[in-house]
């Protein structure tokens, strides 16, 4: 009796300790974690400050940024996934996770690999930047990849996860940005609306980037096309606290308005320079260009609904997986079958009891992608 008495004593007294140790094990195997969310946070402002622990847009392995010629892709015509996190993510969210135990099951993309056959490629970028800046700097690293590699990468997938479907999505519209044969001074923005504005006509001087004559298929998963309640939320909170005009109100306002340029984007979803470039007034809503499909690509649109079907479905609808609304993530300029362009198709699958961050480890997804990619 005392022995185990002493026993029990014992093995209380060391559970803080076998506690910490615990947690400090955890913290050291998912450290990566830090920088993305500082750059999710603040990121355009370490780059602005030419900050060090800054994220530059690349291709990673092994924990490392890989340029584009030393990836090494040797095998001809391989179909080729890459993969385009959300915000405060890394690429280590499509291999591996935070729960995940050593030697358990692989996420999307080793797995896709084994079993499809397929070459996956991981893009890690500063999220804190505005969407358009990531955009543009995906599409020129997709275009020095097959300028690089021109035998070796066939057909093209982009999976992206929430903010990084933004991004793939403005990444299209620069890469088919016309560039004119003589150069002109850009026209001055039109007078601010908060009605959506079709994207700029295309000039026959000019041709499109290159990686988009080998996209095939993009996957968008738990995306918010029309924005983010959350971040439409917090915008709301920040004027009426400014509004208010206190010293505590002003200071918490202030606080709120030091996000990121990349999560304020978030709240209208936008997508192009000239959409945040307006000046910026309270009153009125950012106008929001509206980027094209891409003519000749299957669009997959993976919703998840986390709250139980019992509840309203006005509830549901509004908060969606948690972070995304549903009708956000199914994005209405993906239900609008007649304004498609040729070649062009859209499916969208919902996937029931599953949040914003379950989207990126659930069986049924993953089935999904090995099915469709």
């Amino acid at each position: 009796m005392l022995r185990r008495t002493l026993t029990t004593l014992v093995r209380t007294a060391l559970l803080p300790v076998r506690g910490a140790a615990m947690l400090y094990k955890a913290g050291r195997a998912h450290q990566h974690f830090f920088l993305p969310v500082l750059n999710g946070a603040l990121g355009d402002q370490l780059a602005a400050s030419g900050d060090a622990r800054t994220i530059q847009l690349s291709f990673r392995r092994g924990g490392h940024d890989v340029p584009v010629a030393e990836l090494g892709l040797s095998q001809p015509h391989q179909k080729t996934v890459v993969f385009v996190h959300g915000l405060m993510g890394d690429e280590l969210i499509w291999q591996t996770g935070f729960q995940d135990t050593p030697g358990g099951p692989l996420r999307y993309g080793p797995r896709l690999a084994a079993e499809a056959g397929c070459r996956p490629l991981y893009v890690r970028y500063n999220t804190g930047l505005h969407i358009s800046e990531n955009g543009r700097a995906l599409s020129q690293l997709l275009t020095e990849l097959v300028e690089t590699y021109p035998s070796a990468v066939g057909e093209l997938v982009l999976v992206g996860h929430s903010m990084g479907g933004l991004v793939i999505r403005s990444a299209s519209y620069y890469g088919n940005e016309q560039v004119a044969v003589t150069s002109e001074p850009p026209a001055a923005h039109p007078k601010r609306k908060g009605k959506p504005r079709p994207a700029a006509p295309s000039s026959p001087l000019a041709e499109t980037a290159p990686w988009l004559a080998h996209l095939r298929t993009v996957f968008l998963v738990g995306v918010p096309h029309d924005g983010s309640y959350l971040e439409q939320n917090g915008q709301l909170v920040e004027r009426l606290l400014r509004r208010i005009n206190l010293f505590p109100t002003r200071f918490l306002s202030q606080a709120i308005a030091r996000r990121s340029n990349g999560i304020k984007d978030l709240g209208q979803a936008l997508l192009v320079d000239e959409d945040w470039q307006q000046p910026d007034d309270p009153a009125l809503p950012h106008p929001r260009t509206v980027v094209p499909l891409q003519p000749g690509v299957r669009y997959h649109v993976l919703v998840g609904a986390w709250l139980r079907a019992s509840l309203p479905q006005a509830v549901r609808e509004y908060f969606g997986d948690g972070l995304v609304g549903a009708a956000s993530g199914r994005g209405q300029l993906f239900s609008d079958e007649a304004a498609l362009p040729p070649g062009t198709s859209v499916r969208t699958a919902r996937f029931g009891q599953q949040h914003h961050g379950g989207l990126l480890h659930h069986p049924e997804v993953y089935q999904y992608l090995r099915q469709w990619i």
